[in-house]
């Protein structure tokens, strides 16, 4: 006897499946894509297009919402860049304002478990207002702040602001090791509207949020161009690191020049500690070409934080920048190490510090900004790592100035070298002077032991070796190399629970 339940064929319910998939990925329709494309922006799909491998996305949760709020207002699934996995959300503007239902909040949730329980990065990309306000905001469900919370220190969690984000959706950026913002963009707590009902503030979204104070409070880590710029930044900041902590960063065979002098260094570098230079040019020269990628360039900027390789090896770099502050270390700078710092050790990325600096940055404005408790930060981050740490102390390093750029005994470190003449000590020779009311012949001899500090401590093993400008990179790749072979037991996550943002 024929099942007439059985009997049907597929071709009408796979007919309906399109349809409604198709209804889904037309998003908000055409008149709104329309003015979404004409203000020079990606929709949501094609950021996604963008950013994974041709062909590579597999959709999750296309139908939810239906045909009122096509996806829900954000397009989550997975998909490869560079060959390697990797889950991706993109909040859709041109449906309901990008906001976020229940549906969409699982969704959300959904996506960062994924990331978690398969051990692969995940992307978001915000475009969004926030909660939508549909009376469904506060019912008991597990928020999606919670799952990306999860991801903390375990895979890699990249922000891309690409318009306008506030509230709910806003707060996965600090929560991420690194944020990227193209320069229309904007993200703040509550938007314009918001703001003028609270408190009577009459303020446009770009002044409220826009790179001018993202990147300025160091709440965004980068800025862009466009949509297309700042998603080939993620593309760019993922290689350097593994698909989680349970691995380690690859290598890039083949991609570096090897064992080389440096003598560039000495023209370079002056040997007059009052002298100023640009620190990005001995980057440029020590690690493999081509190879740099800056995060947060225009914060803190007496200090360098750059990822880059060093015989095709990922490292991330953190050096003082002589040109700002002659490289003190202020409060912006500290908490920017620090946090650059702590991603490095969470990903097994080995630090290299070239310090070059008067110590932390003193005065009544650095104290105000709690320089102490920044400076602190910045020492507690690199003192906890168990990533390799290598310092170069190029011509200074004073006082607690070279203790968080890793230059003090029995703190792990795999290697640490000097320059010759390099002076350290609690403080500078003129300062010194200052403080104890030296006379001219007592200031002398401070400027001459000043001087012969290195040389005293290379004598009593202060430092592991004392080198030559010219033996940079070859030192640091030497002890590398070494400090890897650490690396004979699979990868675990660091201890810790979570990146600070």
């Amino acid at each position: 006897m024929a099942d007439d339940e059985g009997s049907d064929s597929w071709d009408d319910v796979l007919h309906n499946l399109q349809a409604r998939r198709a209804e889904s990925r037309a998003m908000g329709g055409e008149a709104r894509l329309s003015r979404h494309h004409d203000a020079g922006k990606l929709d949501a799909r094609a950021r996604i297009a963008r950013l994974v491998d041709p062909g590579s996305f597999a959709e999750v949760g296309t139908l939810v919402g239906g045909a009122e709020a096509p996806a829900d207002a954000v397009v989550i699934g997975s998909g490869t860049i560079e060959g390697r996995p990797v889950m991706v959300a993109a909040e859709d503007f041109t449906v309901l304002a990008g906001t976020i239902s229940s549906a969409a909040n699982a969704k959300r949730y959904r996506v960062a478990e994924i990331a978690v329980l398969d051990r692969v990065p995940l992307v978001m990309m915000l475009e969004g207002a926030g909660f939508r306000a549909d009376g469904r905001a506060h019912t008991r469900t597990p928020t999606d702040l919670i799952a990306q919370s999860r991801c903390s220190g375990r895979v890699p969690l990249i922000t891309a602001v690409l318009g306008a984000s506030a509230g709910h959706g806003a707060l996965v950026a600090p929560m991420s090791d690194f944020t990227v913002m193209s320069t229309q963009a904007s993200i703040f707590t509550a938007g314009p509207p918001v703001v003028y009902e609270s408190l009577g503030e009459q303020i446009a979204k770009e002044d409220l949020g826009g790179p001018k104070v993202a990147v300025a409070s160091g709440l965004v880590h980068n800025e862009a161009a466009d949509d297309e710029t700042a998603l080939d930044q993620v593309r760019t900041y993922l290689r350097y690191f593994p698909s989680s902590a349970w691995s380690y960063p690859l290598d890039v065979p083949g991609g570096d020049d090897g064992f080389r002098p440096v003598p560039e260094l000495l023209d370079i570098v002056p040997r007059n500690g009052r002298r100023v230079y640009d620190m990005r040019h001995v980057i440029d020269v020590v690690f493999d070409e081509g190879s740099l990628f800056e995060v947060q360039p225009d914060f803190g900027r007496s200090l360098i934080c750059t990822l880059a390789r060093l015989g095709g090896h990922p490292v991330a770099v953190v050096a003082n920048q002589p040109q700002v502050l002659a490289g003190s270390v202020d409060a912006d700078g500290a908490d920017k190490a620090a946090h650059f710092i702590t991603v490095a050790d969470s990903f097994h990325l080995p630090i290299i510090f070239l310090a070059d600096n008067p110590g932390v940055m003193p005065g009544s404005q650095s104290e105000r900004q709690g320089i102490l408790r920044s400076g602190a930060r910045m020492f507690a981050a690199q003192t906890q790592a168990r990533v390799p740490k290598l310092t170069v102390v190029m011509r200074k390093a004073y006082g607690f100035g070279s203790m968080v750029m890793g230059m003090i005994g029995f703190d792990g470190q795999s290697a640490t070298f000097t320059y010759p003449g390099a002076t350290m000590g609690a403080m500078g020779a003129a300062a010194m002077s200052r403080a104890r009311g030296s006379d001219e012949d007592e200031a002398t001899l401070l400027r001459r032991l000043e001087v012969e500090a290195s040389y005293r401590s290379a004598q009593s093993f202060g430092q592991d070796e004392m080198i030559s400008p010219v033996e940079t990179r070859d030192r640091l790749l030497h002890s590398l190399e070494r400090a890897l072979y650490r690396r004979q037991a699979p990868a675990q996550p660091a201890a810790r629970t979570a990146i600070v943002p």
